[in-house]
Parts: C-alpha cells; sequence; structure tokens
C-alpha cells in the first residue's frame, strides 16, 4: 500500500509539473484547455524512466488536438552504465530516423535542465506495436508464441531487415552524431570501441558479483585478437528482436533503445544479436520455435538481405558476452539493494558469464 500511494504521488507530482511546463513548449500559439491525461510512470528502470501520457488542447481556431507522446528521463540514482545520456540518445534518433528502413520514434523536444524534473528528458511521439518480451523470454511466452510458424518467420525476417538497414547507414553526418566526443584521428572505430570498454570494465571491476577470472581471461583474448579492419557504421549496441516494436502485420513500427549506440563494424551487433538469442533461448533451457532461426541461417540470411561481415563472427560473440556480463553484473547490485534475493539477481550474470566461458571455448577449440 506504501508503495502504491508513494506512485501515486510520484505521478500526481509529474502530471502536475508538465501541466505547468509543456504547454508553450508543445503548443506555442494561443491554445486553451491544455490537459494531461493517462500519464502512466511505471518504477524507474536502471538506465531512465518512461512516462506514457496524452496532451491534449484547444488552438485559438477551436480545433482540439491531442498528442500520445512517451517521456525519457535519464536515470538520477540507480545507473547501469558509466555516462548515461539520455539527449545524445535523442539526438541519434533524430539522426538516423530519416534513413531508409530505419525506423525510429519521433523527437518532439529535449529537455537539458535537471531542475525541471530531476534529471534531462525527451518527450518522442508513441508508437504504438507488440515488442518481443524479455522477461519471460518471447521464446517461451507471449504474442510471439501463439504465431504461427510463417508468421514467426516474417517477423524475422523484418527484425533483420531493420537491422541491415541500420548497419547500412554510412553518412558521415549521421556516424558524427554517434562518435564520442572524444574519439582520436588515425585510430580505427573498432579500437574506440574497445578503448571506451576497457574503461568501462576497470570502473566496474573491483565490484563484479562474480566471473571476474573469467572475465579477465576474456579480456586477454579481446585485447589480443583485434580484429584488423577501419569497417565503421552504426553499431545499434542492444541490436535484438527485443528492442523494436511489431505492427499487426509484423512489420518493424520502430527501433528502441540507443543508449550504447556508437560506431564501429557491424559485426559488433551481429555479435549481439546472436549472443542475445541464445541468452533469451537455450541458456535459459528452451528450444528456438519453428521459424524462428538458429545462429547458422541468422547469419546467411543477413548476407542474403545486403549485411557484410568481413571478420570471424567467435570474437563478436566473446565480445557481447563480456558486455553483457559486465551489464548483469552491474545489475545484479542494483536489484539486491532493491530488496530482490541474492540467488535470483545473480541468475542473470551467471547466465552471461557462462556464455562468456561457451564461446571462449568455441574461439581457443
Amino acid at each position: 500500500m506504501a508503495r502504491a500511494a508513494t506512485q501515486l504521488h510520484h505521478e500526481e507530482h509529474l502530471g502536475e509539473t508538465l501541466r505547468q511546463w509543456l504547454p508553450g513548449r508543445l503548443a506555442p500559439g494561443a491554445h486553451s484547455d491544455f490537459a494531461i491525461h493517462h500519464l502512466d510512470a511505471p518504477d524507474a528502470g536502471f538506465s531512465g524512466q518512461t512516462v506514457l501520457f496524452t496532451a491534449s488542447w484547444t488552438t485559438a481556431e477551436g480545433t482540439r488536438e491531442s498528442r500520445e507522446l512517451v517521456l525519457r528521463m535519464q536515470s538520477a540514482d540507480h545507473q547501469l552504465f558509466t555516462e548515461p545520456d539520455a539527449l545524445r540518445q535523442a539526438a541519434i534518433m533524430q539522426a538516423l530516423g530519416g534513413h531508409p528502413g530505419v525506423v525510429t520514434p519521433s523527437i518532439v523536444l529535449t529537455e537539458a535542465d535537471p531542475s525541471i524534473l530531476g534529471a534531462p528528458f525527451y518527450l518522442m511521439t508513441r508508437v504504438h506495436g507488440r515488442v518481443p518480451s524479455d522477461i519471460p523470454s518471447w521464446h517461451k511466452r507471449g504474442w510471439t508464441v501463439e504465431l504461427d510458424t510463417d508468421q514467426r518467420r516474417q517477423m524475422y525476417d523484418n527484425a533483420l531487415r531493420a537491422l541491415v538497414a541500420v548497419h547500412a547507414v554510412d553518412d558521415e553526418q549521421t556516424l558524427a552524431v554517434l562518435r564520442a566526443p572524444a574519439q582520436q584521428p588515425n585510430v580505427t572505430a573498432l579500437q574506440q570501441y574497445l578503448a571506451r570498454l576497457r574503461d568501462w570494465y576497470e570502473v566496474r571491476r573491483s565490484e563484479l558479483v562474480l566471473g571476474e577470472d573469467v572475465l579477465a581471461e576474456a579480456w586477454t583474448v579481446l585485447s589480443s585478437s583485434v580484429p584488423d579492419t577501419d569497417a565503421e557504421t552504426v553499431v545499434w549496441g542492444d541490436a535484438r528482436v527485443g528492442n523494436m516494436a511489431f505492427t499487426e502485420d509484423l512489420g518493424v513500427a520502430a527501433l528502441f533503445d540507443w543508449e550504447t549506440a556508437s560506431t564501429g563494424p557491424p559485426e559488433i551487433d551481429l555479435g549481439w544479436w546472436l549472443m542475445f538469442e541464445r541468452f533469451l533461448c537455450e541458456s535459459l533451457g528452451f528450444t528456438r520455435m519453428d521459424g524462428v532461426p538458429d545462429d547458422d541461417a541468422i547469419v546467411r540470411r543477413y548476407q542474403e538481405l545486403g549485411g557484410h561481415i568481413d571478420a570471424d563472427l567467435r570474437y563478436y560473440t566473446i565480445l557481447a558476452a563480456f558486455v553483457l556480463s559486465l551489464i548483469t553484473n552491474r545489475l545484479a547490485l542494483l536489484l539486491v539493494e532493491g530488496g530482490l534475493d541474492e540467488k535470483t539477481a545473480r541468475s542473470y550474470p551467471e547466465s552471461a558469464v557462462a556464455l562468456v566461458r561457451h564461446y571462449l571455448d568455441e574461439f581457443t577449440s
């Protein structure tokens, strides 16, 4: 009851703040009867809070306007990543949204002043669609299970088309938005990516819940076996079907979660895609449903659709599992702080570290 009362108070405060702050920015012309409806602000996540609401007003001409919106606010307390930046994520979505096949929600406005809501935030248009679930895994439950084989095949094919479209972006102006501010000249995008990862690893190393030895071994392999490539395209950073909204006819309505986006070879994303499917399926004891391709079929179809692979993907699956292990180790700490039992919290890094071990064995065999 206390938690419900706290949540209600939080939503009321958000609604009142938006009613006072938003009208002149969302409806700058003469208007009246500005209102906020259907506000839903679930408990803040570890990388930011999402708030859903509808804003409406009457124009000077007497027309009633209404917009369904999503507010994404940077996490002010618990953070999974070392440098959360909500406004950068908004800029990335704006830069990518105009490219063929790359569908991102439209950014309505951004606000850097933390005094408004407690942290920087942005508003975007709400996209309606069905999103495959992580918990419980979409390989076992949810609307994806109710699809027939051909529908699942179609959904997955459309998802891979979207990934190929992301990797087809080679516009210099767009890539400049995604590059790290301190990116050095005469250093490849992959080397830059690994340098940032090394720094993140060093920051989190002392607080690893488990897997310290395996991750140390993995980092030795990753740093000593760097592919010789100067490829640079968009790296989504969290490329997977769970970050896509699908229309009723199984087209891709939107691509979400660009928080860790950067640049580099496309194999970074493809390695993450392959690893995360295993994390949500085989690592949980599930078998892929009919219509959902295995790793080899994913790679083959990615290439048929126009994607390019120029390196050993085994390196990139180790890289992906290594990154996931850092994330889930941090997540376990935050979950325990939030009251979750330690055994359940540890299960996430346990699965991720086990994948690191699996991919290391594949790479060195």
